[in-house]
């Protein structure tokens, strides 16, 4: 993928939220995984949480951080599967303005690499919302090593071309 390396980086200030019923900070090797690999790319680990498979209480975390001024994207992990508990797909769709489709679609691509049909379970999915991005990845650190290292570290760099996400923040709430 290409870089231009005589263009500026420029950090972006990551929220992660980890979205389980088990999951805490110690044991909660996804979330970790995202933080190390964010950081280690040199962006900004604007804060951290955990908040159990529930739309009202996802929701509210993800207003709170679309309201901070210090957070400019969310990467969530957890919570995309199929099954009753999964919700992320549905609090994000409460409060998103644009859906970036192809996001969940590449990811899913990617994924096939690695774990064949099973992706076809996989909601992951990504939004604009008042001109914070979030990208909602599943909870095994396979797929958040698929969606950072496939897509996020280079969409998320505003050195790669010919296009990245970060070089479309500033107009990301033009009328």
């Amino acid at each position: 993928m290409p870089i231009d390396e005589s263009a500026t980086f420029k950090p972006v200030r990551i929220a992660v939220l980890t979205i389980s019923d088990s999951r805490r900070l110690a044991d909660d090797r996804s979330g970790q995984t995202l933080v190390d690999r964010l950081t280690a790319a040199g962006h900004v680990l604007a804060d951290r949480s955990i908040v159990t498979d529930d739309v009202p209480a996802i929701v509210t975390k993800l207003h709170r951080w679309i309201d901070d001024d210090q957070v400019d994207c969310v990467i969530t992990t957890g919570g995309t599967g199929v099954t009753g508990r999964d919700v992320t797909p549905e609090a994000i769709e409460q409060i998103q303005d644009k859906a970036i489709p192809g996001f969940g679609e590449l990811f899913r691509w990617l994924s096939f690499q690695t774990i064949g049909t099973s992706t076809i379970q996989s909601r992951a999915c990504a939004c604009v919302t008042r001109g914070t991005y979030i990208f909602a990845l599943p909870g095994s650190t396979g797929a958040v090593k698929d969606g950072w290292d496939g897509i996020l570290v280079h969409q998320l760099d505003s050195r790669f071309k010919p296009c990245n996400f970060v070089e479309l923040m500033p107009r990301l709430m033009e009328r």
